[in-house]
């Protein structure tokens, strides 16, 4: 009886060591995979970069890649387009003073007017086809923020609010 038990014990022991031994192959494996995809890591300069030949066909082919350029944004059409500037400060005359720069630069301006409101800063609003007018006024009246228009904004034309971060 005692041999017996000796021997489940001898034979017990066997499998926990060959999992042990498994587990840790299995993390020492990982690390490595890790280290390796480490995206923050260089790459290695002494790898050697693996070079491959073109496969030659028998015939030469008859299609040629086709290279669509991509369409050239329509040019903004300043005068034809509607700009109504706000002013959201204290200060007196500044959206008819923005609105004589917007029209010095030949865009169509058709109003100003205060702004009662809170918004987060001096911007450009449009609506969604004058997206790249938008970019245009704000960089003639050297507004960075431009923003897409919302309620209660007319959306045929560019709003323009300015705020006391106006230093135009």
């Amino acid at each position: 009886m005692i041999r017996n038990h000796r021997l489940r014990d001898e034979q017990g022991v066997v499998l926990p060591t060959r999992l042990l031994a498994l587990c840790i192959s299995a993390i020492a494996l990982a690390g490595l995979v890790f280290i390796a995809n480490d995206p923050d890591k260089a790459p290695d300069e002494t790898a050697t970069p693996v070079v491959t030949e073109p496969t030659k066909t028998a015939e030469p082919s008859t299609t040629t890649p086709s290279t669509t350029p991509k369409p050239k944004p329509k040019p903004v059409k300043r005068g034809q387009t509607n700009v109504t500037v706000f002013n959201n400060t204290r200060v007196k005359g500044l959206a008819g003073g923005v609105a004589s720069k917007a029209k010095g630069a030949g865009w169509n301006v058709v109003a100003t007017d205060n702004w009662y409101g809170t918004v987060d800063g001096t911007a450009v609003y449009y609506p969604p086809k004058l997206k790249a007018a938008a970019q245009e006024l704000g960089y003639d009246l050297g507004i960075k923020r431009i923003k897409p228009s919302q309620e209660p904004m007319q959306f045929d034309r560019l709003t323009v609010i300015l705020t006391d971060d106006y230093h135009g």
